[in-house]
């Protein structure tokens, strides 16, 4: 059944919440320049993530590791920008919180103060628990992140799905209660099964955001460069490619290429 959609001139954490309490769903997506950012605000998108996940699509390495602080913050000020509806959450790199809750929270003000982003995302549930109380405590809004944890891909090892196993799915729902109890006013699950996602969902108040966790959660989150075609490389069963740029930018690039070989590009009204 389709729920009636309210106008929210800007989203805010109490909007996302209203929303998963009113059955609407939340869309979201990555995005780590203005133009990008630009687009995705204007096309209506709820929340915008400033995603580690930078470090693959911007910088192209291997796994999200490398990114620094001072790079992310670097991309959300050039996301915040272009943003006037669209709730922007930036990710905490890997190196940023996992030390101790004060360096946690000196790294979630500098993104605050320095890029003017909305919130922060870490991942983890209880082994970052004193972090994310010691943020929240500061004033700025905390999103989980459980699951699949991409920086912690050297301890497992695989990008396969989570949460398999009854020990740790019950972790799993577990932590997602502890982050709603703490006072996290959202959570990411990632790659993990569908059927497990919707009871950690329908088990607490705030709204999950799923990316490959089935669609029984109370939004979806994608990459923007896997959605949009432009990573040709990346097929996971839960993306769906909404258009094929990899594809229609190379045939563009390469025809503008051509004509300048030509000279057929400038054409006589194309010059002063």
């Amino acid at each position: 059944m389709s729920v009636a959609k309210k106008d929210y001139k800007r989203i805010t954490t109490k909007s996302l919440i209203e929303m998963k309490s009113n059955g609407e769903k939340i869309s979201m997506l990555t995005a780590y320049d203005y133009t990008m950012a630009k687009i995705v605000d204007t096309a209506g998108v709820d929340v915008i993530l400033v995603g580690d996940s930078a470090s693959n699509v911007m910088a192209g390495h291997e796994t999200t590791l490398p990114i620094t602080l001072d790079q992310m913050i670097y991309h959300a000020s050039s996301v915040v920008r272009a943003v006037e509806r669209a709730l922007v959450v930036v990710d905490l790199p890997f190196g940023s919180y996992q030390s101790d809750p004060k360096e946690a929270l000196r790294s979630s003000i500098r993104i605050m103060k320095e890029s003017g982003g909305h919130a922060v995302k870490l991942e983890g549930g209880k082994e970052i628990k004193e972090s994310i109380k010691k943020i929240l405590h500061a004033g700025i809004p905390v999103m989980g992140h459980l699951g699949l944890t991409p920086q912690s891909i050297y301890k497992f090892g695989t990008y396969s799905v989570r949460a398999k196993e009854e020990e740790e799915a019950e972790k799993l729902i577990e932590d997602a209660q502890m982050l709603e109890k703490v006072g996290c006013f959202a959570v990411v699950l990632e790659k993990i099964p569908a059927d497990l996602a919707k009871k950690v969902a329908d088990s607490i108040s705030i709204p999950v955001i799923g990316i490959g966790a089935g669609g029984g959660v109370d939004g979806q989150v994608l990459v923007i460069h896997d959605m949009l075609g432009m990573n040709n490389e990346f097929s996971p069963r839960f993306l769906r490619r909404y258009l094929n740029l990899y594809e229609q930018m190379t045939q563009a690039i390469g025809q503008y290429a051509a004509d300048v070989k030509s000279s057929d590009f400038p054409s006589e009204k194309e010059q002063y």
